[in-house]
């Protein structure tokens, strides 16, 4: 069993930046691949980014990629979502995910969910 807990949302200007931290309980923390979801009002859980379970291999939405930095800390079994250069279109709530095995861009292929931090990205 895993449990995951989001935080570092919050409301920001177009432009800046957010960290997100994922703090998981148990010891098998880093035998899981992670990964971020979000989920804007009325649209679909969406892929943001993932990890591999040492960390070696990082995935990104095209979205995302060159603005946001995946990382982990199987130390402090913590996981860690960088976002700069904030757009409005990033505003959604943001969840952190485990799983066994590979890493996934399918949200329904993730085993263990947080329960959301919300971002707000004004204009």
């Amino acid at each position: 069993q895993v449990q995951l807990v989001e935080s570092g949302g919050g409301l920001v200007q177009a432009g800046g930046s957010l960290r997100l931290s994922c703090a998981a309980s148990g010891r098998t923390f880093r035998y899981y691949a992670m990964g971020w979801f979000r989920q804007a009002p009325g649209k679909e859980r969406a892929f943001v980014a993932a990890i591999s379970w040492i960390g070696g291999s990082t995935y990104y939405a095209d979205s995302v990629k060159g603005r946001f930095t995946i990382s982990r800390d199987n130390a402090k079994n913590t996981m860690y979502l960088q976002m700069n250069s904030l757009k409005p279109e990033d505003t959604a709530v943001y969840y952190c995910a485990a799983r066994r095995g590979a890493n996934s861009y399918y949200p329904n292929e993730y085993d263990y969910w947080g329960q959301g931090t919300q971002v707000t990205v004004s204009s």
